[in-house]
């Protein structure tokens, strides 16, 4: 393939990558940031916290569960496109109130559409590459998922600002600010879209169960896997913040988080992922993520501990979508690539609706780090259950050649 066309498909999923900056960077993890001042402001335990983001989780399993729909009945394009534009209404609206039930309904709505725009996005990102082979396509999708980074970047950057200038009250102002990027962000996304190569066959046809079970040991380790990594997602700032980390501590921690998961996400898991057979892949993710917990409560408390968990975890956990996308991808015919990787995602999500509550509460009983402790028992089970998934397809398998819709 000619440079042109590798220069044109590598800017089709970075302007997809929008997708994920908003649905994870910014809806997902910003809350991580956002807590501790809602909390402070708004007097919460630490149950009713994780409450609010299993509320997006919920509706992220429901987004997740009716993407294919929503890609039948609109087309994948327009589906992803005006997911987008919802969820960054749902960010713009989520500054607008303090009350606990219409900031469940906001988190609950902003899961759902950020669920479906990531699973199409996932799906899109699969489809750049058009007969340019396994590798080529995990590349391309290590590049659609790198946008987290970029979107855990821009809200380190944010959110502290809001705060330092209105303290916990700015987490109002944190929302907004978050809100008017993604606006932005919608913007490109349509360009990319537009680019994509259509597949051959019914976009978002249904699985036989025979193709379902060859991933069966995927589901498990994705559902082990969500609940794990979440449970540090949404919980470590308020443990660094109890461990005395102040405002430019935490921020400095959530931009090295971002930048270490868009830089291996560009330039490392994207080539790994796609030579690792198996669930190899899966497995070392899990591992890695594990590893990256663990300086937050064995070290001694400060900014040193939390960078290098910062660099570790955030270097690896992104990797987790990235296997899931192209292990879909190597397994499935191209036609189920959506509803497998939303069934994927649903699988993904409830963990991640189930890991913040569980945490949660035990941070209730026995503080922070207790709860996150939940995290690397997880994730160790999430490692050994990838390790018995298996190829069922070569690597390199001939894949259809998609003409470009201009």
């Amino acid at each position: 393939m000619s440079p042109n066309p590798r220069r044109r498909e590598a800017l089709i999923a970075l302007g997809l990558a929008a997708g994920p900056v908003v649905a994870l960077g910014f809806t997902r993890f910003a809350y991580a940031l956002l807590l501790p001042a809602m909390r402070g402001d708004l007097h919460w335990t630490y149950a009713q916290a994780g409450g609010l983001n299993t509320a997006n989780a919920a509706g992220y399993v429901i987004g997740a569960g009716t993407a294919v729909l929503w890609a039948r009945r609109l087309g994948d394009r327009a589906a992803f496109a005006g997911a987008l534009a919802v969820s960054a209404l749902a960010l713009l609206l989520t500054g607008t109130t303090a009350d606990y039930p219409v900031l469940s309904l906001l988190r609950f709505v902003g899961g759902l559409a950020t669920a479906v725009s990531f699973v199409l996005g996932s799906a899109l990102a699969a489809r750049v590459a058009a007969g340019g082979g396994q590798r080529r396509a995990a590349l391309l999708v290590a590049l659609y998922m790198a946008g987290v980074g970029i979107g855990v970047v821009l809200s380190g950057l944010l959110v502290p600002a809001a705060l330092a200038v209105a303290g916990d009250a700015g987490w109002r102002a944190g929302w907004l600010l978050l809100g008017v990027v993604a606006v932005l962000a919608v913007g490109p996304a349509v360009l990319a879209v537009r680019r994509v190569p259509a597949v051959a066959g019914r976009t978002g046809a249904g699985l036989p169960r025979a193709d379902l079970a060859r991933l069966a040991p995927t589901f498990a380790w994705y559902v082990l896997f969500g609940a794990g990594y979440v449970s540090y997602m949404t919980f470590v700032i308020a443990l660094l913040r109890d461990q005395g980390l102040g405002t430019a501590g935490v921020a400095t921690f959530f931009v090295v988080l971002g930048l270490a998961s868009a830089v291996a996400t560009l330039t490392v898991w994207g080539r790994v992922i796609g030579r690792l057979p198996g669930g190899r892949g899966p497995a070392l993710v899990s591992v890695l993520v594990l590893v990256g917990v663990l300086p937050v409560l064995l070290l001694p408390a400060g900014l040193p501990a939390a960078l290098v968990s910062a660099a570790v975890f955030g270097s690896s956990f992104m990797a987790g979508p990235t296997a899931a996308t192209v292990l879909a991808r190597r397994t499935l015919p191209a036609g189920g690539w959506t509803a497998g990787i939303a069934l994927l995602t649903v699988a993904f999500s409830v963990g991640q609706a189930v890991g913040p509550l569980v945490s949660g509460a035990l941070s209730d009983s026995g503080g922070v780090a207790v709860g996150l402790w939940l995290s690397v028992g997880l994730l160790a089970a999430a490692a050994l259950v990838a390790l018995r998934q298996r190829d069922t397809v070569p690597a390199e398998a001939p894949e259809p050649v998609a003409a470009l819709r201009r």
